[in-house]
């Protein structure tokens, strides 16, 4: 049976056959007969390769923190992780970099240290309702690899301003109903003005099938 342990763009845990492409972790999530029984547990949310310099871990260990998988890297991002500063080092200090460029007022410095970024990422996802209800009439100003909603139920990935569904498997192109405007934008806002600025997001190749629709 498949574990409870697949991140949505809207942040939740579900249970699902299919594989992601990263691994991360946000803390210890499960109990001793792996069931979840928390959303989070601290600050740092990460991203992580699959594999790096051959470590195998036991799929949630007691005790230890819960294995988590995303689709692709923007799921990850819209999620509110970030790339691992170990397994994911050069990665990390792109996305540092690109981050703390595009929203230099909250982030102070050049070089933000992992827990800055990771006390501000975390203060937009516990952010009021106001703040992190963030609506568009229109995804024209969009960058690529932001995620939006406009049913609390269905996310969908902007890319080449078009919408394309998210499925545990991959994405769903052209979506098979209407989106009704405005859209809520699910992604975190500093993220958002990272991928604006030119952070070059990871996203799952089935994003591209048929690569004519999304010209």
């Amino acid at each position: 049976m498949p574990r409870q342990n697949r991140v949505t763009p809207f942040s939740t845990l579900i249970a699902t056959s299919a594989r992601g492409t990263f691994t991360g972790n946000r803390g210890c999530l499960h109990d001793g007969h792996e069931q979840i029984r928390r959303q989070f547990q601290g600050k740092r949310w990460i991203i992580c390769l699959l594999d790096f310099k051959g470590r195998r871990r036991s799929i949630m260990t007691p005790g230890h923190y819960t294995e988590l998988f995303f689709l692709d890297e923007a799921t990850a991002l819209t999620a509110g992780h970030r790339p691992c500063a170990e397994c994911q080092r050069e990665r990390f200090k792109l996305f540092r970099e690109i981050w703390a460029k595009a929203n230099l007022e909250i982030a102070g410095t050049s070089r933000p240290t992992a827990s800055t970024l990771d006390a501000i990422l975390h203060q937009e996802r516990i952010a009021t309702h106001r703040q992190t209800h963030r609506f568009c009439h229109s995804i024209e100003h969009l960058p690529d690899g932001t995620f939006v909603t406009d049913d609390e139920h269905i996310a969908y990935l902007v890319l080449r301003n078009q919408l394309l569904r998210w499925r545990p498997f991959g994405y769903e192109h052209p979506p098979v109903r209407i989106i009704r405007y405005p859209v809520r934008v699910l992604t975190p806002a500093s993220v958002v003005c990272t991928l604006a600025a030119g952070y070059p997001v990871s996203i799952h190749s089935s994003a591209f099938q048929g690569a004519e629709q999304i010209q």
